[in-house]
């Protein structure tokens, strides 16, 4: 079952008065006179992301006019940076697959999942536009999605729940449909190893090469996949750089500009409408007018530390997130000064993170490998370490304040090193030194050492790891259930018997890794309705300004549906935003 904190959404005024015929604090008629003009479109968007970007592409298809305004010098956000899985149930690609979705199925899926933090009509909303939006970007874009076939959904064992997962990826993408934008495209949080080909779904499989045969048979595709497309001239794009390369290719095949180095310093508002936004351009101030609808899609404000710590708990900061650096809540801040109504602002999509000295390090396998357990301040487990990434982070905040956990420590021994893939650390392999002179890595030959060398208890961790490895030899942990979802055996070992995601820790030396609570980025944001209208607090529309993705309140609520449940909702919302514009322009 999903582990869900308490519901602490936020509602947060953004002024006395804040009702249906007036904006608060925004620029005004009054003051346009002044601020030069930029041009005229019928739908202005913010942020070139997957959000933004679907936006605009369902605005051109529906024949407005439009302009995306992206504060970055590059384009595609976090979603360029992310491995771009999309949780859209009912699918064409899925269904292509034979995946047995149906609309009921999820339907009752997502309403377990969410709860009440989310109105059923917006989760409906969701359901009922998701499958049109994938076919609409493959019709008009060269992106193309395939099947993530058994990433399950997160918590399977729910009603509607997919043990073999709704998610998908998108396929290949030769760089080259770019042109010179490829050189504009924002780079990924890690990069492909040179020469090979790698999809989201490859990772699995790769980070157990050394010990498994479809491990290498997958590492063997991965490097075919890269000379063929050497040997075809090709510039190939996976993950998060094919969904944004795809995304542009297709607003550069429509004819809608994308303005980069153009942040959003205000939405401007006449006779109680938004009809415009103010940015910097060419380092002044401007305006672009919208007939029709401004969509804000300018991420979240992981990266903005006043506001995390406004609205979220302790410890925070910015430099846990691999979140766009650009992404300091502009968008949010703008709507609030509209008289916005923010909701979700005390989450993100949170997981274990590493902080190492280059950027930190967001734990997926390395966590769930068998030979592997997590450990609080006091040297004992305290959670499923396979569990889905956000249901770690909100039980790490949860229990903080009475039984410190932040940080945590995850204890492997050299067995796991010597068969599993870390990060991009081959077996074997020694970490690289600044690891370890950040803090970030320990390593010890005995327990009792890597206990003194952390500031754990000796006694405590060593009896800890007795425990746990007794656990191990039985295939069962009755302490924490880890292995009990099919979920929790994604990133495991299946020749480690009898469960595949728990081994004992017993060949020294010893390994912690300081973890902390990381995040792709924040989920709370402009409170929207199922048409991604932007709501007062008052349950009021505020005509003229729509918003999707990370600027926008997640339909996920405090939860996570699957891989992809950021970006999937994100486009939908776009999508829907840009239609609802199309069909009410005047």
């Amino acid at each position: 079952m999903p582990v869900r904190p308490p519901s602490r959404r936020h509602v947060v005024m953004a002024g006395a008065g804040a009702g249906a015929g007036l904006l608060l604090g925004n620029v005004t008629a009054a003051y346009a006179a002044d601020v030069p003009s930029l041009g005229t479109y019928d739908v202005v968007v913010v942020g070139a992301g997957a959000a933004g970007m679907t936006a605009a592409l369902a605005a051109a298809k529906r024949g407005l006019s439009c302009v995306v305004v992206e504060k970055a010098a590059t384009y595609g956000g976090s979603a360029a940076r992310s491995g771009a899985g999309v949780w859209v149930p009912c699918n064409e690609v899925i269904l292509a697959a034979g995946v047995a979705d149906t609309a009921a199925k999820a339907a009752t899926y997502l309403a377990a999942v969410v709860g009440s933090d989310v109105p059923q009509a917006r989760q409906q909303a969701f359901l009922d536009h998701g499958p049109a939006m994938i076919s609409f970007v493959m019709a008009n874009s060269p992106l193309r999605f395939r099947w993530m076939e058994g990433y399950s959904d997160y918590y399977p064992e729910l009603a509607g729940g997919m043990p073999n997962g709704r998610s998908i990826e998108p396929d290949q993408l030769d760089g080259n449909v770019l042109g010179a934008e490829l050189a504009n495209l924002n780079p990924p949080y890690m990069a492909v190893p040179a020469g090979m080909v790698v999809f989201s779904a490859d990772y699995k499989w790769l980070t157990l090469s050394l010990v498994s045969a479809k491990g290498l048979a997958v590492a063997t595709e991965c490097l075919a996949r890269g000379t063929r497309a050497a040997l075809l001239g090709q510039k190939p794009l996976t993950m998060g750089q094919a969904l944004a390369g795809g995304l542009r290719a297709g607003l550069l095949a429509a004819g809608v500009p994308v303005w980069l180095n153009t942040p959003l310093t205000d939405l401007y508002a006449e006779d109680g409408k938004v009809t415009g936004v103010v940015v910097t351009k060419d380092g002044g101030t401007g305006l672009v007018r919208a007939r029709h609808g401004v969509v804000v899609g300018s991420g979240g404000f992981e990266h903005n530390a006043a506001m995390r710590t406004q609205y979220q708990r302790q410890p925070i900061g910015t430099d846990w997130t691999v979140g766009a650096k650009e992404n300091t809540g502009d968008g949010i801040q703008a709507g609030e000064r509209a008289g916005a109504a923010l909701a979700l602002m005390d989450d993100a999509w949170w997981g274990p993170a590493i902080p190492l000295p280059d950027q930190p390090y967001f734990c997926l396998a390395e966590r769930t490998l068998p030979g592997g357990l997590m450990v609080n301040a006091a040297g004992r487990r305290f959670v499923n370490e396979a569990a889905p990434y956000s249901d770690v982070v909100h039980t790490m905040y949860d229990r903080n304040a009475a039984d410190p956990d932040i940080p945590a420590w995850l204890v492997v021994d050299q067995n796991y090193r010597n068969r599993y893939l870390f990060k991009d650390v081959s077996p074997t392999l020694a970490f690289p030194d600044a690891w370890y002179t950040s803090g970030a890595v320990k390593k010890a030959w005995t327990l009792d050492a890597l206990a003194d060398a952390t500031g754990l208890p000796r006694a405590t961790l060593r009896a800890t790891v007795a425990r746990f490895n007794s656990l191990a030899a039985t295939g069962e942990d009755p302490d924490f259930h880890r292995g009990d979802s099919v979920y929790d055996h994604y990133y495991t070992d299946p020749a480690v018997l009898p469960d595949s995601c728990l081994a004992p820790l017993w060949l020294a030396p010893f390994y912690a890794f300081r973890i902390v609570p990381g995040d792709l980025g924040t989920k709370g944001g402009l409170l929207t309705d199922p048409r991604a209208r932007v709501l007062r607090p008052d349950g009021t529309v505020i005509p003229g300004l729509y918003a999707a993705g990370n600027a926008s309140a997640a339909v996920m609520g405090h939860s996570y549906a699957g891989a992809g449940s950021t970006i999937g909702p994100a486009m939908t919302f776009g999508y829907i935003a840009a239609n609802d514009i199309a069909d009410t322009a005047t």
